[in-house]
Parts: C-alpha cells; sequence; structure tokens
C-alpha cells in the first residue's frame, strides 16, 4: 500500500478511536504516537518519499499526527472526568432521597447554654460517666448516711473481683463528679462548665427519666462571693430567655454548697402576671446554685481560708422544656421523626 493510501487510512482510523478507560487510552497513544508508533513509523519512511510528493504527503502527516493528539487529549479529559464522577458515587447510599437532618433539641440547648457562660470565661470540662463513690458523693460533703446513695435514687454497678463485690462504682446521678476531678487536678482560678448525661433511678414519667443532661458550672478564685453568682446568673436568664427576664433567688439546701439557692425566672408567658404554665406564681425555678462548701475545697486539696467560689446547675431537658413548651420529657429520647422535625429551622 503507497504510502499516502496507508496515511488515509490511520486518518480514519484515528478519527473512530474510542477509549473507555485509561488503559484503553494509553495503548492507543503507544500504537500511534509513541517512539515505535505507527504515525512515527510514517515519519520515518517520509524521508524516501520522492521531493515533487514530499510537500503534498508532509501536510497530510502532520494533519494525521494533530488530529491523533487531538483525539488522544480530548479522550483523556472524558476519562479523567468520568474517573472522578466515579470517585464521588457512593455505590452504599440509598437509593432513596436522603432528607437533610437537624441537631436534636438537647444539643441545640446545651450548646446555647455553653456559648452564653464562654463569652464570661467558661470553658468546658468532661469526665466519666460510670464514676466512684468518692467522686460522685464522698468529695462532695455528703454524709453517709444521706438518702441520695440509697439504691433508689443511684445506680450502683457490682463487679465481681474475686470473693469481694465493690459497691462503689456507680453511674453519675449529676456532673459535679467532674467538678471534683477537675478541683483535685487544677489550682485556681478555676473557672469550667460541666455538660454531660446523667443517671437516677427515677419511674419513667412524663415530668421525670432515669437519664437526663446536666449543665453545671464552677468558679473558685480569691475573693468569689455571692453577688458574682448573682450577676452570672443574671446574665445567663437574660441571653437564654430575653433581655426583660428577671430573676429570684431562694433559700435552699444542698451537700455541696453552702448558703445555697434555687433560682426562678420571671414567667415570659404571662409576663410575672400569674398564669396556668407558672401555677399562678408569675415565677419558673430553672437551676440551684450556691457557694461552694469549704469541706468541698478542703476535700478537693483546695485552701477554702484563701479561695473562695461559686457552683451552679441545671437540667438541659429543663431549659428545652421552657424554652420550646415541651411538655412531655419523653420525647426528647423517643426519636419520634414528627417531633424533631419541628426543630429543623432552629
Amino acid at each position: 500500500m503507497a504510502l499516502k493510501d496507508r496515511v488515509q487510512d490511520l486518518l480514519g482510523q484515528v478519527r473512530d478511536m474510542k477509549a473507555a478507560n485509561a488503559e484503553e487510552l494509553e495503548a492507543l497513544r503507544i500504537k500511534y504516537l509513541s517512539k515505535k508508533g505507527e504515525i512515527t513509523a510514517l515519519f520515518n519512511e517520509f524521508r524516501n518519499v520522492p521531493p515533487e510528493e514530499k510537500r503534498e504527503l508532509g501536510q497530510l502527516l502532520n494533519q494525521l499526527r494533530q488530529q491523533a493528539e487531538g483525539k488522544i487529549n480530548e479522550m483523556r479529559e472524558l476519562v479523567e472526568s468520568q474517573k472522578a464522577k466515579a470517585e464521588r458515587l457512593d455505590l452504599t447510599r440509598t437509593p432513596d432521597p436522603i432528607e437533610l437532618g437537624t441537631r436534636h433539641p438537647l444539643s441545640l440547648v446545651r450548646e446555647e447554654i455553653i456559648d452564653i457562660f464562654s463569652r464570661i470565661g467558661f470553658t468546658v470540662a468532661e469526665g466519666p460517666e460510670v464514676e466512684d463513690d468518692k467522686h460522685v458523693y464522698g468529695m462532695l460533703n455528703f454524709a453517709p448516711e444521706h438518702p441520695a446513695r440509697d439504691m433508689q435514687d443511684t445506680f450502683f454497678i457490682e463487679k465481681e473481683i474475686g470473693e469481694q463485690k465493690p459497691t462503689d462504682v456507680l453511674l453519675r446521678s449529676h456532673t459535679s463528679s467532674v467538678q471534683t476531678r477537675v478541683m483535685t487536678s487544677q489550682k485556681p482560678p478555676i473557672r469550667v462548665l460541666c455538660p454531660g448525661r446523667v443517671y437516677r433511678n427515677e419511674a419513667i414519667s412524663a415530668r421525670a427519666h432515669c437519664f437526663f443532661h446536666q449543665v453545671e458550672g464552677l468558679y473558685i478564685d480569691k475573693n468569689v462571693s455571692f453577688a458574682d453568682l448573682k450577676e452570672a446568673l443574671l446574665y445567663f436568664a437574660k441571653e437564654m430567655f430575653g433581655p426583660e427576664t428577671q430573676i429570684r433567688l431562694r433559700p435552699s439546701y444542698f451537700p455541696f454548697t453552702e448558703p445555697s439557692a434555687e433560682m426562678d425566672i420571671s414567667c415570659d408567658l404571662c409576663g410575672g402576671k400569674g398564669c396556668s404554665f407558672c401555677k399562678g406564681t408569675g415565677w419558673v425555678e430553672i437551676l440551684g446554685c450556691g457557694m461552694v462548701d469549704p469541706n468541698v475545697l478542703e476535700a478537693c486539696g483546695i485552701d477554702s481560708k484563701v479561695y473562695t467560689g461559686y457552683a451552679f446547675g441545671m437540667g438541659v431537658e429543663r431549659i428545652a422544656n421552657l424554652k420550646y413548651r415541651v411538655k412531655d420529657l419523653r420525647l426528647f429520647s423517643e426519636n419520634d421523626v414528627r417531633f424533631l422535625r419541628q426543630f429543623e429551622s432552629c
């Protein structure tokens, strides 16, 4: 076959080239454009072409090489785009449309509480949910006969070790255990928030559950006063529930604080006038607080003659109930999509 005819034949082959993957594409490149490829071989034969034919054949050969290189590059771009698309394809994905979710209402409230207190210097501290009696009760000034140690309130864990069955391992009933761990591992000043899940042996109902979530705060430094506690909690209440919110502190009792108080906020439904939500009082309870008892400071290795501090604790579910008007506590843990969809815009 004459050289010109072979060039025309290769032009037709180049136009019809197809490659399904990178391996086939590379095989075509080697076949036509490598040092031993067919187009390169034609250029080698071109040296022996008579002078009067070189112009026409030279133009055809250049056209052949340009078309081959262009077609190879075009197919390379197509193969690479298909490869990238295939890498993005998740073959484990369900064929049904996937709806976008949202954060759980308890997570929304928890993060908002953390954000508010972080603006006044609090950092987050976390600890284990399976704890010992020492950190949950002993270092927090709970007397050995305190009713909270009873099985009716606390989930104790029995673990056999030889012939002994220790009963000082339990599921924490409050996140104050994190505070004792922080106080024994850090030197004042201490300013931490302790969010987490806690457990109590209670009957499940619309107003109680065997597990729930808390956020507790602790601030220890020199010259910390009850006035500091009040200002911090007033700031929180206004940021969480609105600038018109008022607070009141009522005397109470907790083993780990002295003096102790319960904090109420003004009912935002009735503006403090009294309604069914606040039971006609104009106030709604949201948390407990107080000055850290000196016995707790000493138990954690902190000199109570040099340092003072305050602590507070609130239930995340309680704050979520007030914020979103959720009346049944069980809704937070039942994963009912109809309930959770109400918070998609939050």
